[in-house]
């Protein structure tokens, strides 16, 4: 099936995006829905922080981080895992301490972290990528309390995710330069069988921050494209959601049955003109996706 046709037959969501939080972050990103804390925790990777959102009390609170941060994960240690560019940390947000777990590259000091998932087993996934934009030296990784190994799929410029499917045998990946969201199988024997899923067509944004929903669907924030899609399994288009904000980073599910949809957002490369026509970009932004999220699996580092 072709993009226009995917497109044609996709549905248009209907539900109210809404800012739920006025931050103006610079590249928000990372959102993660911690259920024994009933809170959303995600970061500004350029303003490097950390921030946790309480919708019930309509609040916030920040750590700054020593760092650029790409993401956030709670650990089964009551900690968190942080992505910066300096390696793998874990965070303690009582005291504000972030210390070093591991650092995969060290060799290459214009990378940095950039978004990273929990399988079901535990592990954690994760992506790095050059800063600049322009270097193919972005690599996904592998890491549990064996060690670190890179998974064997092909550098990328910006790598986005990965995201896991609910019983953990499929990876997806995304080189957002060039537009794609890969799948590839995953088991014992390694990373294989990887083909494209969903192209982003010219003009509609790069495919950001992938995750995936109860029924196993996979929605994608879309930097530069307005809004937010929906792919089936098969890698079809569902249905998109329009946002009032530019580049939409990536989309978690939290509250009460994690039955609702949050986005973050950011304001990074934007004009000053823009900037004036877009006031709600770097919003946290939520909506209604009329289907529930997978409920977190914490990191066993």
């Amino acid at each position: 099936m072709t993009i226009s046709s995917m497109q044609a037959g996709a549905e248009k969501m209907a539900g109210e995006v809404r800012s739920v939080l006025s931050l103006g972050a610079t590249l928000g990103e990372g959102p993660i829905w911690v259920a024994h804390d009933a809170a959303l925790w995600f970061v500004d990777i350029k303003a490097p922080s950390i921030h946790r959102f309480d919708p019930a009390l309509e609040a916030v609170r920040s750590w700054t981080a020593p760092a650029q941060i790409g993401w956030i994960l709670p650990d089964s240690d009551g900690r968190f895992l942080v992505g910066l560019q300096t390696g793998i940390h874990r965070f303690d947000p009582v005291d504000g301490d972030f210390s070093l777990v591991h650092a995969p590259e060290l060799h290459l000091p214009g990378n940095r972290l950039n978004d990273a998932t929990v399988h079901p087993d535990g592990a954690l996934w994760f992506g790095s990528m050059d800063d600049s934009e322009t270097a193919i030296s972005g690599v996904f990784y592998r890491m549990d309390r064996s060690g670190c190994v890179a998974s064997g799929l092909d550098a990328v410029s910006i790598t986005n995710g990965p995201a896991v499917s609910r019983n953990g045998d499929i990876l997806y990946h995304v080189d957002t330069i060039g537009r794609t969201i890969w799948r590839s199988v995953i088991d014992g024997s390694g990373v294989h069988d990887t083909r494209v899923f969903a192209q982003i067509e010219e003009g509609a944004g790069y495919p950001d921050g992938p995750t995936i929903d109860a029924e196993g669907c996979l929605w994608i924030g879309l930097f530069g494209g307005w809004g937010v899609r929906r792919y089936d399994p098969a890698g079809k288009l569902m249905a998109s959601v329009a946002f009032p904000v530019a580049n939409v980073t990536k989309v978690a599910f939290g509250g009460d049955g994690l039955a609702t949809a949050y986005a973050t957002t950011a304001a990074k490369g934007l004009s000053l003109a823009e900037r004036r026509a877009q006031p709600l970009a770097g919003d946290l932004f939520a909506f209604d996706p009329g289907v529930c999220g997978v409920p977190g699996i914490l990191a066993k580092l």
